[in-house]
């Protein structure tokens, strides 16, 4: 086991694989990369794979469509293959108000250079013909969306960074972080002592966890989300783009013959990030798989395939949830050599590249390349004392994830 490094990146899920892969491209020669389970067994391995160039913000505008560059040019960045399908995607709004909030993020969007556009009915049976377009008052278009197989873009980080020199060490449990005089020296496993001036807390819906041990909050809330895929159906094709219906927060996506299914419940389980169990599997979460059949229900008459399906899968994970939507990026001031990569807000996967790469940035330069200011640790300090009043505003978040601004 080493016993140094540069840089000491805990949890090797997507953004951990992002960062560590973009450290050690930068030059970094001893990046450590630990987990404690398998690298990418958690919550990114049951994601749902799919971008969304048109945000609510204009920092997660940025990540996603700079996340999806970086995965069109993927193997000529990292020497890895990565397949993934550019298939677009179609929002699609039933009421007139949510079709007012459509119109305003398509304004927003390309004033962002994101390439949108609304869509008539005829185009959409002709771009999606599972829809029942009379069921939709307004659509609108991203051609440039892309969705692939979740677990294998940071796998393929892992496999680029390891080639770059990094090291990946799974199976061991971070028991604490040291430090003195407020500034960081090492990170203590229940295997050994890793002395490092730099900590990365990676570590998803234990994120929390990790940050109690500089101490300093972290202000997220892990929230279980569930997808299931159907068995195969014969209308679906790879090329049918996303679809998302915004009054019901659903997303559906083609997926090995079959559709994928998620969404976001109006009233989520919601954890207490203190008091998850560091040694708890992500594969022991308790799922309900009523509220995606009461999901799919609600959108049987704008896509009668759910009407009657069958389910091959059924997953679920625990992304982290801000209270403003945004991540968590950056250090934490206060504590020299902790940094912060979390609060995905469920899109954490498609936007890894980007975020990975920033922080990069960050540690290596001293500063990040961009502003990052939405995204600081430490922009709630003092507001979220109560954990009751995160919970609230974290779940509010999350059950609008498809209707904010209104």
């Amino acid at each position: 086991m080493l016993d140094k490094a540069d840089v000491v990146v805990i949890g090797a899920g997507a953004y951990g694989a992002s960062v560590a892969f973009h450290l050690a491209q930068s030059g970094v020669n001893q990046v450590v990369l630990l987990d404690k389970t398998q690298p990418v067994s958690q919550t990114s391995a049951r994601a749902a794979g799919l971008s969304s160039q048109v945000q609510p913000t204009t920092l997660l505008t940025r990540m996603a469509t700079s996340s999806v560059k970086a995965i069109e040019r993927f193997e000529q960045d990292t020497g890895e293959t990565l397949a993934y399908h550019r298939s677009g995607s179609l929002k699609m709004a039933r009421t007139n108000q949510h079709a007012g909030r459509l119109r305003r993020e398509v304004v927003q969007a390309r004033q962002l250079g994101v390439d949108v556009e609304l869509v008539t009915p005829d185009e959409i049976t002709q771009l999606s013909p599972m829809v029942v377009a009379d069921q939709v008052v307004q659509a609108s278009y991203t051609p440039g969306d892309i969705y692939f197989e979740p677990g294998e873009l940071p796998m393929a980080y892992l496999r680029a960074a390891r080639r770059l020199g990094a090291t990946v060490i799974p199976d061991v449990l971070v028991t604490g972080i040291g430090f003195k005089n407020n500034v960081v020296h090492s990170v203590i496993t229940d295997q050994c002592e890793i002395h490092t001036p730099v900590v990365v807390d990676a570590a998803g819906a234990w994120s929390a966890l990790v940050g109690n041990m500089v101490p300093v909050q972290i202000p997220l809330v892990p929230v279980r989300h569930q997808l299931l895929i159907t068995q195969p159906v014969a209308e679906v094709q790879p090329s049918h783009p996303i679809l998302r219906v915004m009054d019901v927060n659903v997303y559906i996506r083609p997926c090995n013959g079959g559709l994928m299914l998620g969404g976001y419940e109006a009233r989520p389980r919601m954890f207490d990030p203190h008091a998850l169990a560091p040694d708890m599997d992500i594969q022991s979460l308790e799922l309900d798989i009523t509220v995606l059949e009461e999901l799919a229900r609600k959108i049987s008459d704008v896509l009668p395939v759910f009407g009657d399906f069958e389910v091959r899968e059924h997953r679920g994970g625990l992304p982290t949830m801000t209270v403003d939507g945004n991540p968590l990026l950056g250090p934490l001031p206060g504590i020299e050599g902790f940094y912060v990569i979390s609060g995905c807000c469920v899109g954490g996967l498609a936007k890894s590249p980007a975020m990975g790469r920033a922080l990069a940035q960050w540690i290596t330069e001293g500063q990040p390349a961009e502003d990052l200011q939405d995204a600081a640790p430490d922009r709630f300090a003092g507001q979220f004392d109560d954990t009751q009043q995160l919970v609230d505003a974290c779940q509010w978040q999350y059950s609008h994830h498809y209707q904010k601004g209104e």
